[in-house]
């Protein structure tokens, strides 16, 4: 592939894999060669990224949907997190468990069992079908005195469709999947303070999230075209190509084998910056790299 010389490419520097994925990755690949004869199951896809989880299949980590009932080895429980009544699950099934969860999701769990636990009906900001939030409203639910008093909103227009349980309610606490958009929270915010008494937001999006999103904003507005690369399953990493197509041309890639589909948009590109998600290993960041600098 040919490219126009001379292209100014900047790569942000908060791109790739954060501390919580890192550390999931590196302690799978660990265990398992720690363990060569052991089975080493991972329930559900520890991240989102197809690339990672071929490799790890490819040590002999299965990712699986469904633990055998009466198995034995180590069953992990991914980044996103499970909810407790999963683990339990997984014990009496004789497995044993390293739980890789990310410390930044682990709080939002807490923090939503600690506001149930208070009394306050809890909404949770994220998409409901994705693993993070169904594990925080599954363990939400564990602990709240009414499972109705959980709600997972995906944008303001399904909190609107609640309004008057948030009005009956005295007490509303909100937490937030951690790799969701800061202005999502602050438009929430703005929406409930006119209907509550007593609103209690906890900001739960993680500290990488933030760092990473406020610096590809600033790439983007220096920038002819965003390209971001990263599984089209990783919340952050859709979070981040939506809110750079906003403020200039963004191609959102998986691989550097898609440059191809956007040649001319590369062609047209004098400033081109480059970032990735949370979940985007290094050596798939670098392929794209040097095949937008081929002459």
């Amino acid at each position: 592939m040919t490219f126009i010389t001379n292209k100014n490419i900047k790569y942000a520097s908060y791109a790739g894999f954060c501390y919580g994925v890192k550390r999931a990755v590196e302690t799978t690949k660990k265990i398992k060669k720690e363990n060569p004869d052991k089975n080493i199951y991972v329930l559900g896809e520890l991240i989102h990224n197809s690339q990672v989880i071929q490799e790890l299949e490819e040590m002999g980590v299965k990712t699986v949907d469904n633990l055998p009932e009466n198995g034995c080895g180590i069953c992990i429980i991914r980044s996103h997190g499970v909810s407790i009544d999963t683990i339990k699950d997984i014990e009496n099934k004789g497995f044993e468990i390293v739980d890789l969860t990310c410390p930044d999701v682990k709080k939002v769990q807490n923090e939503a069992v600690e506001l149930v636990n208070n009394g306050y009906f809890l909404i949770i900001l994220g998409q409901k079908e994705h693993p993070e939030v169904m594990a925080i409203e599954a363990n939400a639910k564990l602990f709240a005195k009414n499972t109705e008093n959980v709600f997972v909103a995906c944008n303001l227009e399904s909190l609107k469709n609640i309004e008057d349980k948030v009005k009956e309610n005295k007490k509303v606490g909100v937490v937030v999947q951690t790799t969701q958009k800061i202005e999502y929270l602050k438009e929430v915010a703005n929406y409930l303070i006119p209907l509550t008494k007593e609103l209690k937001i906890i900001n739960t999006i993680c500290a990488s999230t933030t760092l990473r999103q406020n610096e590809a904003k600033l790439l983007a507005q220096q920038s002819d075209l965003m390209i971001v690369i990263g599984s089209k399953k990783s919340a952050n990493t859709t979070h981040l190509a939506n809110i750079l197509s906003n403020i200039t041309k963004t191609i959102h890639i998986e691989s550097d084998n898609e440059l191809l589909n956007f040649n001319d948009d590369i062609e047209k590109a004098f400033n081109i910056g480059v970032t990735a998600g949370a979940s985007t290993p290094d050596y798939i960041i670098q392929k794209v790299l040097e095949k937008l600098k081929e002459k």
